[in-house]
């Protein structure tokens, strides 16, 4: 998160400054000292924004953009330490309220701005979706008391892959953990500082430098342990990322790492520059992270902080001083906190697409918009006489105030639209129970629907398609998560047919429908799901602990495949995981023999096995833009979101025992695929069906499953 202190910068912390015996009482302490503000500081605040956004602009070129967040940790941990440090030197202490006070004036007045003008647009059901509505509620709320963080890690968001349904307000958790690092650094500060006096002679930087590396050392421990064991919520949580604020304070404190030295300098300062460029473009969302691997731009930007010649235009501390580097870093904390609800409101604003024109425009309206912001709400607001002529608790209360404000703005936007959002809840429920002939794919598999026209009708509704999904979370494992997890349905009657549903969430998303037709057919159903990890013998592409944990699950639920009694297996996966090569052609032949690998396991005991093409991936929610428009001008180029060789249909063809689905009819013609395929809504997201329309298709999946049973069962 950029913070808002463009003027800070460590002055003459080699030499004890001297004592201040009295203080103003109209300004905070912190200016005991003089501070010297830091140009290739600013500049390097301009990398780092850019390199978060651009990464939220276009992810899949910008891979390791995200590192940018760690940059600014850095920035404000070398910021901040020697500015408490020179007013710890200069008094003692540390003013804590006035500390804090300015804090306030700073961040809050653009922070807030911005989740106000979050809170108004979820008002609108046309640039947000209802269903999106209690989601959006709580993460603003969240932000506003800058618990964001805590928030994402405990609901195990997964922030780099792109799990789940973002808010726009998700990036600021790095802004609460950062108001967090602003709470908790000066009272360990001034806790060192307490004891160096009371038993270490009153040598209190010695004591400072001691404890801020004992915490950081104990941070980056606990990060890289947490990272491996539990990585989602290792993104987020506070003391994980400490450490970075520690890095940047041993620039601060520690005279000798500040390198002076011409050929130093220039070595140290391109070569933090490299360092990165690389982690930019060689990190992605596969990279284990933070954990070690935040290691190398965290020491990245300590060495650019910590070149410190100047004397040459070819040095990095000049070309990072060049005023365009200055005007992006002088605005980097604006321009990060209008960005991300920009790309996530854009889609569905009418008329608005996803071209490269459209992108680049948008990237041009944040930058207009994080200028704006700076000129007439950042500037004016810190040298508010209003509050700067004041005691602290003034800016404190006034900021607690605009805090509520927000809140309550918050509250009224869910109050407009809860009858909405219950009542598109009860809609979805009764569709489900009740849906009209021909609905679905009947419009188009069954010859006597030939002739329906639903005109303009979608069910669900675009607004309410992204909570159409199943229920039983419990049944569905994630991220490192590797347990066996085992769910049953339908008939407990101990002749049941026993048909299992296994694979990643493309399998979880047919999870209702079974469980209907489970009930309907007096079968015993019976279930194994991972995200992103099918059904396939052939390791993951993915490095590190997800791929670990996939093929760990993958062993333990062929145990337990191996130890059921079935008589009948369906699985489905997304067509677009990658896997590993090694041993094959090429990455699909790979994937074709690990299904028939994974297969030939229960095909040897004479159970069958039932598979389906993959539906269509979109490269964004198709709702976003069913809201807004006619349902036709949603249409995507089957070339564009279609897998032509999906591997499932390679590895089915031809093999004895196993049947094939494949309902790329139902969702696409000739050259286009559709959103809306007989008034049903298809998609609940970019990729997953929603239940409505997978129940459309339970008629052919039944006939599917009760021939391979009949197979199974016959002499």
């Amino acid at each position: 998160m950029p913070s808002a202190d463009h003027d800070l910068g460590p002055q003459n912390l080699r030499s004890p400054a001297q004592t201040v015996t009295r203080e103003p009482t109209d300004q905070s302490p912190e200016h005991a000292e003089p501070s010297r503000f830091l140009p290739h500081v600013q500049g390097l605040r301009a990398i780092a924004v850019l390199c978060v956004v651009l990464y939220h602009f276009w992810p899949g070129r910008v891979t390791g953009g995200y590192i940018g967040v760690d940059v600014f940790f850095v920035i404000s941990g070398f910021l901040i330490t020697s500015h408490l440090m020179r007013e710890l030197t200069a008094t003692g202490t540390v003013r804590l309220g006035q500390f804090w006070a300015r804090r306030a004036r700073r961040l809050l007045p653009a922070s807030l701005l911005v989740l106000l003008f979050c809170a108004v647009v979820v008002m609108s059901p046309y640039l947000m979706p209802t269903s999106a509505l209690p989601n959006e509620i709580r993460e603003i709320l969240a932000s506003t008391f800058y618990v964001e963080n805590w928030y994402l890690a405990l609901n195990s968001a997964d922030y780099l892959n792109h799990a789940g349904d973002p808010t726009t307000v998700q990036h600021y958790w790095s802004l609460s953990l950062e108001e967090q690092f602003y709470v908790m650094w000066p009272l360990i500060m001034l806790l060192a500082a307490w004891v160096a006096v009371k038993w270490l002679r009153g040598n209190r930087r010695r004591a400072v430098i001691v404890t801020l590396a004992v915490v950081s050392a104990a941070s980056l421990a606990f990060c890289i342990v947490f990272t491996i064991t539990d990585p989602a919520p290792a993104y987020f949580v506070t003391f994980g990322r400490m450490w970075q604020f520690g890095v940047g304070a041993m620039v601060a404190l520690i005279p000798l790492l500040r390198v002076r030295n011409a050929v130093g300098s220039f070595v140290l300062g391109w070569g933090g520059i490299l360092v990165l460029v690389f982690v930019t473009f060689t990190y992605d969302g596969q990279t284990p992270f933070p954990g070690y691997n935040a290691i190398l731009p965290t020491l990245g930007a300590a060495a650019i902080i910590a070149a410190s010649n100047a004397d040459r235009w070819w040095y990095p501390t000049r070309i990072l001083s060049i005023r365009p580097a200055q005007f992006v870093g002088d605005i980097s904390y604006s321009l990060y906190l209008w960005h991300w609800p920009l790309i996530i409101i854009a889609p569905s604003v009418p008329f608005w697409g996803l071209t490269i024109y459209h992108r680049l425009a948008l990237l041009a309206l944040c930058f207009v918009l994080a200028w704006l912001t700076k000129r007439f709400v950042e500037d004016p607001v810190r040298s508010w006489k209003v509050l700067t002529s004041r005691p602290a608790r003034v800016t404190l209360w006034t900021s607690l105030a605009a805090m509520i404000v927000v809140a309550l703005v918050a509250g009224t936007a869910w109050l407009v639209n809860a009858p909405l959002y219950s009542q598109g809840s009860r809609d979805i429920a009764q569709l489900q129970q009740d849906p009209p002939e021909c609905f679905g794919a009947a419009s188009v598999l069954d010859p006597s629907c030939a002739d329906a026209d639903f005109g303009g009708t979608i069910l669900p509704a675009p607004g309410f398609a992204g909570i159409d999904r199943p229920t039983d979370e419990q049944c569905f494992v994630q991220l490192t998560d590797s347990r066996p997890v085992s769910c049953e349905f339908g008939s407990d009657e101990p002749d049941a047919p026993r048909v299992a549903l296994i694979g990643d969430s493309h399998a979880y998303q047919l999870l209702s429908t079974f469980q209907r037709m489970a009930d309907q057919n007096g079968w015993h159903l019976v279930t194994w799901f991972k995200g992103a990890c099918p059904w396939n013998t052939t390791p993951l592409a993915t490095p590190g602990a997800f791929g670990a944990a996939c093929t760990e699950w993958r062993d333990r639920v062929q145990s337990a495949i191996d130890d059921a009694d079935l008589d009948a297996v369906f699985t489905a996966a997304i067509a677009t995981t990658p896997y590993s090569s090694a041993g094959h052609p090429s990455s699909h032949d790979a994937a074709v023999a690990g299904y028939q690998g994974a297969w030939s396991t229960v095909l040897d005991r004479g159970i069958p096995v039932i598979t389906v093409v993959d539906n269509p991936v979109w490269e964004t929610d198709p709702n976003k833009c069913l809201r807004t428009r006619d349902a036709a001008e949603c249409d995507a180029l089957k070339a564009d979101v279609l897998v032509a060789d999906d591997p499932l249909r390679d590895a089915a063809s031809g093999v004895d025992g196993v049947t094939l689905l494949d309902f790329t009819d139902v969702f696409c013609r000739a050259e286009v695929c559709e959103p809306v395929v007989g008034g049903a809504n298809v998609y609940r997201d970019q990729d997953h069906l929603t239940v409505t329309f997978a129940d459309t298709l339970a008629p052919w999946y039944t006939e599917a499953v009760e021939t391979a049973l009949a197979r199974r069962v016959a002499p």
